[in-house]
């Protein structure tokens, strides 16, 4: 194990007050997870590390059920939160998504958020892209809905129910004219709906329904700045309160005193995290002409196949300068002054994500315990 060499503590950013902050001081931290069918020991694990919560990946071809996995973690632990991070609005109907979001909501009120995105690794492996932003919108529209117990008319709908005929071809006496989840939302309360966003199109929608936004836009904190200003600005035009809404951030971190071990491990994960601000071609965001050369090249190198992977092609694109600006990776110092920065802008949710499938797994392990016992605990919480 690599050990900090001195006692570390970073006074990390304002004191959050009032309706976003609720009176913290830092930001709740989240590690990213495969989703597995009994996920209660990760769970136990994560909770006594001191990480405030897990969020599960939903991709039915290469893990299990995101819902089975936020189960066995709430009823394995006493305080840890979930979320799924994240779902899409293709491979279940809105209605199965908050029902399904919800019933793990009264297993543990007050601990669960819904994480959705456009779709990635779930629909590549479907034979498809990410949805469109239209009908991104209009699911997160009839999700929310759903989750607050509204009725929405069947015209509305036109989701994967669409493939049945309407159900005026059994000529009953009597049937619903629109659809409700009947139970929902209770006595425990609305599950919050997170979108994981990167351009301005997406987190434009998800500042018009969303109750947070989880930036897919690196470490940086001007790239982060860029996504809360246009988030604000698409608010402001929808007429909502700028003011009314969280942000959080996906972040690739890995902790490690040997810098470029730091960087072989963050590699896989990053390609990912990364090829979502040039997804379609065309580079999002406020970027340097290196970060944008580097991008092109990841787009196009990029292979499914091995997605998140370490030892893959498009991780191989990745420069040293690249990823150090990227992700956060070095020393505990070198991280906890990263996520000061970060947690500067006022985000609530950071959700770490470390070593992928290709790497190192000793080398894996001693960054594990470094943000176990040098990070964590030295995070003004």
């Amino acid at each position: 194990m690599v050990a900090a060499s001195r006692p570390i503590r970073v006074e990390v950013g304002r004191h959050l007050t009032g309706q976003h902050g609720y009176g913290r001081t830092m930001a709740r931290i989240f590690q990213q997870m495969v989703a597995r069918p009994d996920s209660s020991r990760t769970a136990i694990q994560l909770e006594e590390h001191g990480f405030d919560g897990v969020s599960f990946v939903d991709s039915q071809n290469l893990s299990g059920d995101v819902y089975v996995a936020m189960t066995t973690a709430v009823q394995a632990t006493e305080i840890l939160q979930v979320s799924s991070g994240v779902t899409n609005p293709v491979t279940r109907h809105p209605a199965v998504t908050a029902g399904a979001v919800a019933s793990v909501n009264r297993l543990a009120p007050d601990r669960v958020q819904l994480g959705i995105g456009r779709g990635d690794s779930a629909l590549a492996h479907l034979g498809r892209a990410p949805a469109r932003v239209k009908d991104f919108e209009r699911y997160l529209s009839a999700l929310q809905s759903y989750l607050r117990g509204e009725e929405i008319p069947f015209e509305n709908l036109n989701f994967g129910e669409a493939l049945a005929p309407p159900v005026d071809e059994l000529e009953l006496a009597a049937t619903a004219g629109t659809s409700k989840i009947a139970w929902l939302p209770g006595s425990v309360g609305k599950v919050p709906v997170e979108v994981s966003a990167t351009g301005p199109k997406v987190i434009g929608a998800a500042a018009r329904h969303a109750e947070r936004i989880m930036f897919a836009l690196g470490a940086d904190p001007d790239r982060i700045s860029w996504g809360i200003e246009t988030a604000r600005n698409a608010r402001d035009e929808a007429g909502l309160d700028p003011d009314d809404i969280k942000y959080g951030a996906y972040v690739n971190v890995v902790c490690h005193g040997d810098l470029e071990r730091a960087r072989d491990l963050v590699r896989g994960g990053l390609s990912t995290f990364a090829r979502f601000s040039v997804m379609h071609g065309e580079v999002v965001g406020p970027v340097s002409e290196a970060q944008r050369k580097v991008m092109s090249e990841l787009h196009d190198k990029y292979d499914m196949n091995s997605h998140t992977r370490a030892d893959s092609q498009q991780a191989s694109v990745l420069t040293p300068d690249f990823v150090d600006s990227y992700a956060i990776v070095g020393a505990p110092e070198t991280c906890i002054e990263r996520i000061a920065a970060l947690n500067r802008l006022g985000l609530d949710k950071l959700i770490f994500v470390g070593a992928t499938m290709g790497t190192n797994r000793e080398t894996a392990s001693e960054s594990d315990a470094l943000i176990r016992d040098e990070v964590l605990p030295n995070l003004d919480r």
